[in-house]
This record gives C-alpha cells, structure tokens and sequence, in this order.
C-alpha cells in the first residue's frame, strides 16, 4: 500500500489496483499545494468521513471525472446525489460493505456534520470515522474529525487497525494532548499519521506539540510530507 497524504484531511490509498480518496478536499484548501489532476489520476472509490464541506470537497465533480463510487453515510449520499452524483454506496454507523476487492466500514465519530454553507444548518447524517481492510494490506483507521470516546478502544479491538489518521488541529476536533492521549490510552496501531492541521489559521500549524506529547508511545508518528507517497 502507498499513502499520500495532500494536507487537511485528505488522503489517497493505493493498493491492489484500487486508487482510494478519502475525504477529497482540493479546491477551496489552503494546504493543497499539488496537482489535483495527478491527484485523482485513476481513482477507483472515494470515502467521505462527514457532510462538512472541507470533507465532502470535490467529492462530486472527482466521481463525474474518474467514475469513482462515493462511500458515505445514507443522508449523505442522498444530498450528493442531489448534486448531480451518479456512483455511491450508502451506508451507515457500524456498517461494513464489500467494496471491490477491500472492505469499507463506519464507525463513530464525536463530531457534528451538518452543512452550512448554504445558509443554513440541516443535517447530513453523523460523523464517522473509516476503517479500510483489504486482504495483505494494512488496516487503516482514519478517525475523520472526532474528540476522543472510550469506545476507540472497542474499534481498536474489532478491526485491529495497523495505521491511524488522527486529527490533531484542536479548535473543532482534538488537540495534541487529546489526540495523544487516545492513541495511547485506545489504540495498538503501528503507525499515526497526524491531520486536519495548518490548513487555517485557527487550527494548530503544524504537528509539533503531537510529536512531542506522543514520547515514549508505543506508536510511531510520521508526519507526512505532503503530496509525497509512503509506505506506512
């Protein structure tokens, strides 16, 4: 598997012939300094954490583009397609569906996920967090925005994720010695991928303070280099 990761929360997985977006968010992100035609060059799936429009980003005209099938919750879903969206999964909190070759879950998330730009505030469903499983690849766990609950614990458990994008950005999801906490106190994951971070004034600038609290955890932390593929 390779990760790339293009700033806020936006990931791109590749693994046994699939090209996997999570969360989407190109135009309008003041942390995407790539190219977002290179970005979305062969996806095959896009994954939606929640209905704010920094997750959603080009969700919509990205499918349009490559043909790609949007996974997210039902309400979601039925909103995009509104939208113009032809290709979508709908699921729900604690479903798992069959995705093609790798399997696609929703789990909980301590966040809202109403959407706002319209003027007004109506609900798109719940925020959740991903997990990805795909035979021989490792597990991932990306926790889209959520505070901490206990009940990582029992995801962690579950699916026995291998790798974590956590949000660290404080302000509307954790902070530093929240996110760390949790990764500590919940997760056995081998490795953490900080996010949702520098990408607005508001929000923290940078990983440092998450590094720092992450001392001595049984974790690693890389902080990836944006719009660079790794390995996790």
């Amino acid at each position: 598997m390779q990760i790339t990761w293009y700033g806020h929360s936006a990931f791109r997985l590749d693994f046994a012939g699939r090209s996997v977006l999570v969360d989407p968010f190109f135009t309008g992100n003041p942390a995407f300094d790539g190219n977002k035609d290179e970005a979305i060059e062969g996806v095959s799936h896009i994954l939606i954490t929640h209905g704010h429009g920094d997750h959603i980003g080009d969700a919509v005209d990205i499918a349009g583009k490559t043909g790609a099938t949007v996974f997210t919750n039902y309400d979601l879903c039925m909103y995009l397609a509104a939208q113009g969206l032809k290709n979508f999964s709908p699921m729900n909190t604690g479903g798992t569906v069959d995705a093609g070759g790798f399997r696609v879950t929703l789990v909980r998330a301590d966040h809202s996920a109403g959407l706002v730009e319209v003027g007004v505030n109506f609900p798109l469903g719940s925020a959740n967090g991903i997990i990805v499983r795909a035979d021989g690849e490792p597990t991932i766990y990306a926790m889209g925005d959520t505070d901490l609950f206990s009940d990582m614990a029992l995801i962690n458990d579950l699916y026995k994720p291998d790798v974590a994008f956590v949000p660290i950005g404080d302000r509307f999801t954790m902070g530093a010695e929240s996110a760390a906490y949790a990764v500590k106190k919940f997760l056995t994951v081998k490795t953490v991928v900080p996010c949702h971070y520098g990408t607005f004034p508001i929000i923290d600038p940078d990983a440092g303070k998450f590094t720092a609290a992450m001392q001595g955890a049984g974790s690693k932390v890389f902080v990836a280099q944006k719009n660079k593929a790794f390995a996790p």
